[in-house]
Parts: structure tokens; C-alpha cells; sequence
């Protein structure tokens, strides 16, 4: 990977973006996508699609998702402490004495810590539980409601998990916040750029969309207003490559491709367009990994169900510790799910969509 396409990488996962206020996501995708989009519109919820390619062909959807999992400020205490509020899916463990940055309506960048009371002075019952998050705080080192309004924050505030970049000690794994969903936003760029230099035989739709870690709602609106032909959700999947976990409860592993989800909670994919996925990676020979996803879901999961259906299919970058502050991806997966995207764009001319589209 050069250092052009690491860069993409570092931008996308050090903007700040929880669900409803993904500015900064959309701005980086707006730079990039500029160069080689034919036009770049919005939905009225803020999702971004760049269209390349003249009208009369198929339409084909590729998006990612712009929002991170993260806090919204929901009230300042008399001494200055933060109460706040869960945006997407958090377990408590991971939560603790993590650092976190609150951003003001003005732009100011506010640094804090998520704290709670310390386990000396717990009782053993509790002490050896989960911490319920509705007792965590962040600490800001205010030592007022009044100081903390002076420097600008109020309910309603972003607030986003805080770490930097890393590539992991001169490796292929790539250490981030955000990854879910940067790494699905950077493939939708990536296949962007690659299709508007090679050519395509239909009209790309690339974007990435709004809110789906609060139920996949940008996606409703992004897909209604694009209305497709074809449509694939490009997200993240859990890796089970960590010690304990059980091949039933995930079985990829990081480094051996991107993932074709076959079954996940919110849709049963397409079967032709799935079959026509999998045969073109293994004609192709780009590594690719089946993948069941139980209790959650994608944006495909809102692709398909839009107007009156469409095909859609989600391929996702495995990841290690989703949903926390730090997680991680294997630079290969990403390589070859922008490669293998690429490829099912290129085929999917006028004759490949009617007959995934025909049920004769």
C-alpha cells in the first residue's frame, strides 16, 4: 500500500464522525471523490454518493457508512463532570478510564476521560460485575457546570473514542478507532477511483452513508434516492483469530480475505447476486471468507427492502475488537476487497444485472 492510500486510511479514522454528525467524514470523502466523480449529490439525512458514468446502463450501488460508534453529552453536572449517552452498540468493559474527545458547536476539541467510582469503594457484589455504563461519567478537569459552558460544551456535544493510527510495529495489522465503517468508506473511494480510470459499463453510485450504527438509517434514504438496479453494503465483520474464541461464534481470520455474508439479522442475500460474487472471486482467485453474522446487521440490510427490492449483497473487512476504541484490520483484506469490488462493478453490463434481476 502506498503512502497516498495509507493516508486515506489515516484521514478517514481520525475524523470524528458519531451517527448525526458525520461532517468531518464527509468533507474527507467530498476531497478525495471529487477527482473522479462525474457529480456528487446528498441525501436529506447527509449520506454522500459520488455518481460516475453517462445514464443508460445499469445502476450499481457500492457504500460504506461514515458514522463510528460513540457518546453524545447529555448533561453537565454542578462540578463539571459529563453525563452522556451511548450512540451504536457499547459493552461497559471496554469503556473504562478511556480516553475520549468532546467536539462544540464552534469546533473546539475538548479532551477527557470516561471515569466511574473506583473499585476500592465497591462492595465485592458489585465490584465484580460489569459497571453499568449509566453510572460512568467523563471527567474533563472542569471544576464547574460554569467552566464547562465557558469552554463551550453543551448537551447534544459529539463525543468520540480517542486514540491514533498505527501500523502494528512495522506489520500488515493496522491499529485505529473507527475503523467500523472507515475501512467500508475507503473501499467505496478506492473502487471509485479505480473504475473511473478503467472504465465501467454501467453507472456507479459510490457513497457512503449515515447512521447506520443507530439502525441503518441513512441507508433507507441514500438507496431510495439512487434507486438501483444492484447494491452492495461494503462494512465490517468480526474476526475470531483471538484467543478463545470458538469457530461458532466467528471463524475469520485476519489476513485471509474479505468476508461474503451469507446470512445476517437483518437480510437473507440475494441468491443469484451472492453466487455471482463468489464465482467471480474464485475465478479471480482473490481470498474471500463466508461469514454469519446472527445479531446484527448491515446497511444491505435497508438496501434490499427499498422501493420494490434490490438485489444487494454485504462484503465486509474482518476486524478485531469492534466497537471499542481500538481495533483492528490486516492491510491484505482491504487491498482485496477494493480488488474484488472492483471486478464485480466491471461486470455487472446491461445483460449480467437482468439476468440477477430475472425470475423467469
Amino acid at each position: 500500500m502506498d503512502k497516498k492510500e495509507e493516508q486515506l486510511l489515516i484521514d478517514l479514522t481520525s475524523a470524528k464522525g458519531v451517527p448525526g454528525n458525520e461532517e468531518e467524514v464527509r468533507k474527507v470523502y467530498k476531497n478525495y471523490a471529487q477527482d473522479f466523480a462525474d457529480a456528487i449529490f446528498y441525501d436529506g439525512l447527509g449520506s454522500i454518493i459520488a455518481k460516475h458514468g453517462a445514464d443508460g446502463g445499469p445502476k450499481i450501488f457500492i457504500s460504506g457508512h461514515m458514522d463510528e460508534v460513540g457518546f453524545m453529552v447529555t448533561k453537565i453536572t454542578d462540578k463539571g463532570f459529563l453525563e452522556f449517552q451511548t450512540l451504536g452498540g457499547w459493552w461497559g468493559q471496554v469503556m473504562l478510564a478511556q480516553q475520549v474527545e468532546i467536539k462544540t458547536q464552534e469546533g473546539k476539541v475538548i479532551h477527557g476521560v470516561i471515569g466511574s467510582k473506583p473499585p476500592h469503594v465497591l462492595t465485592p457484589e458489585v465490584r465484580n460485575k460489569p459497571y453499568d455504563i449509566k453510572d460512568m461519567f467523563i471527567d474533563i478537569g472542569a471544576t464547574s457546570d460554569k467552566e464547562v459552558k465557558e469552554w463551550g460544551i453543551r448537551p447534544g456535544d459529539m463525543v468520540t473514542p480517542f486514540i491514533e493510527y498505527k501500523r502494528m510495529n512495522g506489520s500488515k495489522f493496522l491499529l485505529a478507532k473507527a475503523w467500523d465503517n472507515r475501512i467500508g468508506t475507503a473501499v467505496s473511494l478506492r473502487v471509485l477511483e479505480n473504475l473511473a480510470n478503467e472504465g465501467h459499463p454501467n453507472v456507479l453510485f459510490a457513497g457512503s452513508d449515515v447512521q447506520e450504527e443507530v439502525g441503518l438509517r441513512g441507508a433507507r434514504t441514500s438507496t431510495h434516492l439512487v434507486n438501483p438496479d444492484i447494491a452492495f453494503a461494503l462494512d465490517t465483520g468480526t474476526a475470531g483469530d483471538t484467543p478463545g474464541m470458538t469457530p461458532k461464534e466467528a471463524d475469520s481470520v485476519l489476513g485471509e480475505g474479505p468476508q461474503i455474508l451469507i446470512f445476517d439479522a437483518s437480510m437473507i442475500p440475494h441468491k443469484k447476486l451472492l453466487n455471482f460474487v463468489i464465482n467471480v472471486a474464485e475465478e479471480l482467485e482473490i481470498p474471500f471468507q463466508y461469514t454469519v453474522i446472527t445479531g446484527g446487521g448491515t446497511d444491505a440490510g435497508q438496501m434490499h427492502l427499498t422501493r420494490n427490492g434490490v438485489p444487494s449483497v454485504a462484503i465486509t473487512v474482518p476486524v478485531r475488537y469492534l466497537h471499542s476504541h481500538t481495533s483492528i484490520i490486516h492491510e491484505d483484506d482491504y487491498l482485496n476487497t477494493v480488488k474484488l469490488v472492483t471486478e464485480l462493478v466491471k461486470r455487472l453490463d446491461n445483460d449480467t444485472v437482468e439476468k440477477i434481476r430475472s425470475y423467469e
